[in-house]
């Protein structure tokens, strides 16, 4: 585990701070329930609404920690990559002819559950960014 992350982690104020954040992102990319659990790695239905409506006292795992990094990544690529907004935000529903995604939509490979796959799809997008 990276060190700057797990000290991320400790901090009480992280939560507080980055959850409502990813909860924003979430909505614009239309994300259901599930879906977002899947991308925190959460198995608990009550974690996340918990997580939703009281953020500063959710306790963030380094996993969690981790997987939100990527997806803040992620949002900030396409942002820049996809600098209209709702294009953007439909990027990752959008069947992908690039080899990579074989055809199916980049929120697919996110929702395979690992970090790697939050990973795989940063990295994408930071190879397509040019960002090495």
């Amino acid at each position: 585990m990276n060190p700057a992350l797990t000290s991320i982690h400790q901090n009480p104020r992280t939560s507080a701070v980055v959850l409502p954040v990813v909860f924003g992102i979430f909505e614009k990319w239309g994300l259901t329930g599930s879906e977002k659990m899947t991308l925190l790695g959460l198995v608990n239905e009550r974690t996340l609404y918990n997580w939703i409506g009281q953020p500063e006292k959710a306790r963030l795992t380094p996993d969690a920690v981790e997987r939100i990094s990527y997806i803040l990544g992620i949002f900030k690529s396409l942002e820049i990559l996809l600098p209209e907004p709702e294009i953007a935000d439909r990027w990752l529903s959008t069947p992908n002819d690039n080899a990579f995604f074989n055809g199916t939509a980049p929120k697919d490979r996110m929702l395979a559950g690992m970090v790697v796959d939050l990973a795989a799809v940063r990295n994408f997008l930071d190879n397509t960014r040019g960002v090495w």
